[in-house]
């Protein structure tokens, strides 16, 4: 059986300022075309189909589109809800998309009963784990405790209970939305800490063919056999260095895996580049960096004048700006005693502006501007003194 693994696709999330309903319709496109001409066999979407439990009217279209697109393939869709979605509402009207082979689960008490699907050596079920948040989900499944590997362990321990009523050939899928030890995280997911130490071992899925894992943003296996397929697009600097697809998973007659990774479309390249203002705008290095979404860490000791404005012209999709200045190394030797000693406030001032700039000090107009504020406070404290 050929199954394509997907999650994460955030529909109606934004990247910086820029709106990213354009490449989320291409990234449906590209599923439903890679589903017909690579005859999948179903999809799974691990999680997060959303970006926010109230998502805009444009997303909903949009997934609404590709349901009804991959209906009319007649490939099933088994479909859970991530910690950004809202279970309740994503959940709504499951047993009329069940009718057109879109199996949606939203309901941690519905862990344990499976879509049932079948090719020429028998079936293959496929459980659907929504997000588990601890506090909500202990008490639905029995878990002994509130964290999540304990509410995670005991969704599938009712899972393997009915895996062991079934054939022995029978093979199996779970699709899990978690935080998985050994799983490396970026900046663009929300974090899950709230319900207890957020990782689960990868034990948890012990007993099942085929994992299927969303939450983290890259495409990674932690073992053979549990597997995140990542978000099919970027959202954030953090992953910059992704290469953004989905697992085309073969499951043979026997419960043997074969992966491939599937490449999504890419909407325009990420780059992080880091240096002083002159240098980013000078280097014939970062030519082909022009049409990239650009994130600049500018190290200038003092921040240079208009730096957007300026990165913008040579980068016209800078997106992010950010400032590391470089500073030289400190004095440890004498006491900050020492080093003001016999300094007149002006020259104190002046030092701590160089100090922070990372060795330029103040220019004539901010030296003015020092003095004006030092003499405005010495007048008040005349003023004080002669009230009193």
């Amino acid at each position: 059986m050929r199954i394509l693994h997907t999650s994460d696709w955030h529909l109606g999330r934004s990247f910086h300022r820029v709106n990213m309903l354009p490449a989320q319709a291409a990234f449906i496109d590209h599923l439903v075309e890679t589903v017909r001409s690579r005859r999948v066999d179903a999809v799974l979407v691990a999680g997060d189909v959303y970006d926010r439990a109230v998502p805009p009217l444009a997303a909903v279209e949009l997934y609404d589109d590709a349901l009804h697109r991959l209906a009319d393939l007649g490939v099933p869709t088994v479909m859970i809800s991530g910690n950004h979605d809202s279970a309740r509402r994503l959940g709504v009207g499951a047993g009329l998309f069940e009718r057109a082979g879109i199996h949606l689960r939203t309901d941690p008490a519905g862990c344990s009963t499976p879509v049932v699907l079948a090719d020429d050596h028998g079936d293959v079920v496929l459980y659907g784990l929504p997000y588990l948040e601890p506090a909500l989900a202990r008490e639905k499944l029995g878990a002994a405790r509130v964290s999540h590997t304990a509410v995670l362990s005991a969704a599938m321990d009712r899972v393997r209970a009915d895996l062991a009523d079934r054939p022995a050939d029978t093979r199996s899928v779970v699709l899990a939305h978690a935080f998985v030890s050994g799983g490396a995280g970026s900046d663009s997911e929300r974090d899950i800490t709230v319900g207890g130490v957020a990782a689960v071992p990868p034990e948890v899925f012990d007993g099942v063919d085929y994992a299927a894992l969303g939450h983290l943003h890259g495409c990674q296996s932690i073992t053979g056999r549990v597997r995140y397929s990542g978000s099919p697009l970027a959202y954030s600097f953090s992953e910059a260095g992704h290469r953004k697809s989905m697992w085309l998973v073969e499951l043979g007659p026997d419960g043997s895996l074969d992966a491939e990774r599937v490449d999504c479309p890419v909407p325009r390249r990420l780059v992080r580049l880091q240096g002083r203002l002159e240098d980013l705008l000078a280097d014939p290095a970062l030519e082909c960096h022009q049409e990239s979404w650009v994130e600049a860490t500018l190290t200038d000791p003092a921040r240079p004048a208009e730096p957007m404005a300026r990165l913008t012209r040579r980068f016209p999709h800078v997106l992010n700006l950010r400032f590391a200045p470089e500073r030289p190394p400190e004095d440890r030797s004498s006491s900050y005693a020492g080093r003001v000693g016999g300094r007149t406030d002006e020259q104190i001032a002046e030092d701590f502006v160089g100090h922070v700039r990372g060795g330029a000090g103040p220019d004539e107009q901010e030296r003015a501007v020092l003095r004006e504020v030092l003499e405005s406070v010495r007048v008040q404290d005349i003023v004080k003194e002669i009230a009193r």
